[in-house]
C-alpha cells in the first residue's frame, strides 16, 4: 500500500505526487556535505547531452514524455532561456543531474531530478536536492514545484518530503510503460524529428 495515499501500488496504475516549497525558509538542507559532488551548470545548451541524462537516469523509473522527440524538439527544448541544466559528478564521471524550468507565473519547477544508478545509496540524493533547491531560489523564484511519482526510487519522494516540499495532492493514472536505455543500442541515432 501507499504511505500517503492508502491505495496499492501495482503495475496498473501511477500515483503522481505534486509537490511544493512556498519560501525559502521551508528548506531543510541535506546534513550530508557529500563533498565528492561537483555540481556545475550546463552553461552551453547541448540537446545531445540532456538526452544522455534523461536515457542514463531516467529509464529505469519509466521517464515518460520524451519519448518520440527528436533532434528538433530536444534542441528547442535546451534552448530556451527559461532552462537550466545542472550535472553532479564524482570523481569526474556523471553522478546524476537536475534541470530547473522558470515559469510564467514566477515560480521555478524541477522539471527533472535523478542519479545515476551506481550512485544511488551512497547519501548523495539530499545534498543535490538541497542545491538544487538553493538554486531554485536563487533564480528569483516565488515557489518550488515538482511532480515525482510511484515509478520513481523508493526513497524520492522521502527525500523531496525531508528537504521541506509538502504534499499538495496526488492523482492516479495509467503507468508509464516499461522502457529499455537506447544507450549502447549498435547503430541507433538521435531522429531528427518525432515520427
Amino acid at each position: 500500500m501507499n504511505q500517503l495515499s492508502g491505495q496499492a501500488n501495482n503495475a496498473e496504475q501511477k500515483i503522481t505526487y505534486h509537490l511544493e516549497m512556498a519560501s525559502r525558509q521551508e528548506l531543510r538542507p541535506s546534513t550530508r556535505t557529500a563533498a565528492e559532488l561537483d555540481v556545475r551548470r550546463v552553461e552551453i545548451p547541448s540537446p545531445e547531452l540532456n538526452w544522455f541524462l534523461h536515457q542514463l537516469v531516467g529509464h529505469n523509473f519509466r521517464w515518460g514524455g520524451r519519448e518520440g522527440w527528436g533532434h528538433r524538439e530536444w534542441t528547442a527544448y535546451v534552448e530556451r532561456p527559461e532552462l537550466e541544466t545542472w550535472v553532479a559528478y564524482v570523481a569526474g564521471t556523471p553522478a546524476g543531474y537536475y534541470e530547473l524550468e522558470k515559469q510564467q507565473d514566477g515560480s521555478v519547477r524541477i522539471e527533472c531530478f535523478g542519479l545515476h544508478g551506481p550512485f544511488i545509496g551512497r547519501g548523495l540524493g539530499g545534498p543535490l536536492l538541497t542545491r538544487a533547491v538553493e538554486r531554485c531560489w536563487e533564480m528569483g523564484t516565488n515557489r518550488v514545484w515538482l511532480n515525482t511519482c510511484s515509478h520513481d526510487h523508493p526513497h524520492a519522494l522521502q527525500n523531496y518530503l525531508a528537504r521541506g516540499f509538502r504534499l499538495v495532492r496526488e492523482s492516479v493514472g495509467p503507468p508509464n510503460p516499461q522502457t529499455q536505455s537506447v544507450i549502447f543500442q549498435s547503430g541507433q541515432r538521435m531522429p531528427e524529428t518525432a515520427p
